[in-house]
């Protein structure tokens, strides 16, 4: 899995995961100088030695600390606001979110990844603005939800820039588990607001926020060593000089890790998922995965993170929480929110909204694999996924259903003990052996990757819930290129036109909202 956010937003999993203490400045010279304090310390980094893992992993921090603080000097210079730790009062939090709003959206089609023909401004191309119609059309809000595993829009690894248009919806995340930093979140409602490069953005900040990304699975470190590294180096393997470094960019030779698994994923690389680091607090070196069976102490510590995050988006007005994003355990999320909620069984819980940093949605991703979603088991999956999502909603009725928020096809054989995670172009069906590097017309897939959208939502309509709700209330087709294992996935080709994956997503996103239209009247 890849997540081409990652880079920009490299050190808030690493800050979250290490407890490394951030300190905001109040004022655009204060920021200033301490960038050049950071890049300064930053520039000796590579060429000092390595005195432990622990201290290894808080490096990267220094690259989103130079980011962040540069986006608050842009506030202070700009005189926008990101609300600092004020909480809004009661007026205000209702003017936000009136009582009349529907309270079980429906967040429609979305999109993360590089969207073509927007500008800074939020002008857009009459091809963007055709696709654009269709995916608002499918949401209660009348926008298309995005998001990009951060907290705003963002410069990507490649220099192009996100720029969504006043006809979006941006969803906030918290990568890791540890508490989101206050003056980071901006207000829940709020438009325009700053990106991460401190331009405005005239797309809405939503009244959701995200919890963590994939903390439920090892994951692997991204680009040279993508599915072959899945431990970042501990202490032992640093002091023994044995830990190979991994670079994001693939394109590059190809690298082992060491004969553990080991790798350095934090000084040139990034992790697909939160599982693949340690947290503070918790002996065992990923303990994110297998979580519910670790120490009291370490579970208590990464649900107390969590409600701080829950406390710091209440208090700029946002009204609905997810559990976090799970690649493959719905039960893990059903654990979450247990906990989070207070409940004591089913339905009986001391607490069921945000006040409380209890979620009501749950987040799952969804791969299938070597353009074989037939063979290799992949929509037995999926719908497997979908009736555990159904069974938490109707043990829990407060909970609305679930953001699919990440769906694509990964370019490698399915998964097996010897390779968990995905190692591209690994399959019956490479993506380099593919002009495009889609999926080619098959048996399974006549019209290629077109036909795997369409089956997808045919079964996105049909799922419900016993009392005939539906399962799926936000979805987000991975728009990328052949990013941590996928095949080429993006919407648009290199013109910026539609492509045929693209036109398949927009005609299936309006059946999707049709449905629900004839299922409301």
């Amino acid at each position: 899995r890849s997540h081409e956010g990652r880079v920009l937003q490299g050190g808030l999993p690493f800050k979250a995961l290490t407890g490394e203490t951030m300190v905001f400045a109040s004022s655009a010279s204060e920021p200033d100088r301490v960038l050049n304090e950071l890049d300064a310390e930053s520039q000796s980094v590579s060429a000092g030695p390595k005195t432990g893992c622990l201290e290894c992993t808080r490096r990267p921090l220094l690259v989103s600390l130079m980011l962040s603080l540069g986006v608050l000097a842009c506030v202070a210079r700009q005189g926008m606001t990101l609300e600092g730790g004020r909480a809004l009062s009661t007026r205000e939090h209702e003017a936000l979110h009136p009582s009349h709003v529907d309270d079980d959206p429906n967040w429609g089609c979305g999109l993360l990844g590089k969207i073509p023909g927007i500008s800074q401004d939020g002008q857009t191309s009459p091809e963007t603005q055709r696709f654009v119609d269709v995916l608002k059309s499918t949401s209660t809000f009348n926008k298309v939800n995005y998001w990009n595993w951060n907290l705003a829009p963002q410069t990507l690894p490649d220099g192009q820039v996100e720029h969504l248009s006043k006809d979006f919806l941006f969803i906030p995340e918290q990568w890791g588990p540890g508490p989101v930093p206050d003056a980071w979140v901006r207000p829940a409602g709020q438009s325009p607001f700053l990106d991460s490069n401190g331009q405005p953005c005239n797309a809405e900040m939503a009244n959701i926020f995200l919890g963590m990304n994939e903390p439920d699975i090892q994951g692997s470190c991204m680009g040279t060593m993508m599915g072959k590294c899945l431990e970042p180096c501990d202490d032992a393997a640093v002091a023994a000089n044995d830990c190979p470094a991994a670079y994001l960019n693939a394109s590059l030779p190809a690298v082992e890790p060491n004969a553990r698994g080991m790798c350095n994923c934090w000084q040139h690389s990034v992790a697909t998922g939160a599982g693949f680091w340690p947290v503070q607090g918790c002996s065992a070196h990923q303990p994110l995965p297998d979580l519910w069976n670790q120490e009291e102490a370490c579970i208590d510590g990464v649900i107390s993170n969590w409600k701080k995050t829950a406390a710091t988006a209440w208090s700029k007005g946002y009204k609905y929480l997810s559990a976090p994003l799970m690649a493959v355990d719905v039960n893990y999320a059903e654990n979450f929110i247990k906990k989070a909620c207070g409940c004591s069984s089913p339905g009986k819980c001391s607490c069921t909204d945000a006040s409380c940093g209890c979620p009501v949605y749950l987040g799952i991703h969804f791969y299938a694999f070597d353009c074989l979603p037939e063979a290799t088991g992949s929509y037995k999956t999926f719908a497997k996924r979908l009736r555990e999502v159904a069974k938490v909603m109707e043990n829990y009725p407060f909970v609305k259903g679930a953001f699919v928020n990440e769906v694509g096809m990964l370019n490698c054989a399915q998964p097996s003990d010897a390779h968990p995670i995905c190692v591209p172009n690994s399959g019956k069906y490479p993506a380099r052996s593919v002009a495009d590097h889609g999926c080619p017309a098959t048996p399974e897939l006549p019209n290629g990757l077109a036909s795997f959208v369409e089956q997808i939502f045919e079964m996105v309509i049909s799922a419900k819930t016993n009392d005939g709700r539906s399962i799926v209330k936000g979805f987000s087709w991975f728009n990328v290129d052949q990013d941590g294992g996928t095949y080429n996935l993006r919407l648009f080709d290199k013109h910026g036109s539609i492509n045929k994956v693209g036109e398949a997503y927009m005609q299936a996103c309006k059946k999707w909202a049709d449905s629900n239209l004839a299922i409301e009247r």
